[in-house]
């Protein structure tokens, strides 16, 4: 490495320097590797001479994916486990008793109406001034184009 400011070699200013090889061939990944004896197992991969599957559009020769034995090997997935269905009728128990809904106070609705009339009342005065002060701002702009 060329020689930084004070003789020390310089630092290479790359955060993933070291992180990973080009060739993605590190002993670290290692681990994750599939071991050699098993196919590829991602569902996308078509079955080869070899192997018993939907050949000419018939039905597969073997247990279905996921079926007890279907040769995962040892410590592959072999599929969920087997459920039992719960007795007909069968309901989780109920712990909490809910009390009945209370009553709702009674509403004044000659009240509400009146609100609502005045509040409609105040809405329409603010948008009739609104107008007016736009058709004034109009006219002023068109007087001052024409003339």
């Amino acid at each position: 490495m060329p020689a930084a400011s004070g003789g020390r070699p310089a630092e290479p200013l790359v955060a993933s320097d070291g992180v990973t090889t080009p060739s993605g061939a590190s002993p670290g990944d290692e681990f994750w590797r599939r071991p050699p004896d098993q196919p590829p197992t991602d569902g996308t991969s078509q079955p080869t001479a070899g192997q018993v599957g939907a050949g000419a559009g018939g039905p597969m020769a073997g247990p279905g994916p996921g079926a007890a034995g279907a040769g995962a090997g040892p410590g592959g997935y072999t599929g969920p486990p087997p459920t039992v269905p719960p007795p007909p009728g069968w309901r989780p128990p109920v712990h909490v008793q809910v009390p009945p809904p209370r009553q709702l106070p009674p509403q004044d609705m000659a009240g509400m109406d009146s609100a609502e009339q005045q509040a409609q009342r105040l809405t329409y005065g603010v948008g009739v001034v609104a107008a007016v002060v736009l058709v004034l701002l109009v006219c002023l702009l068109c007087s001052r184009v024409i003339f």
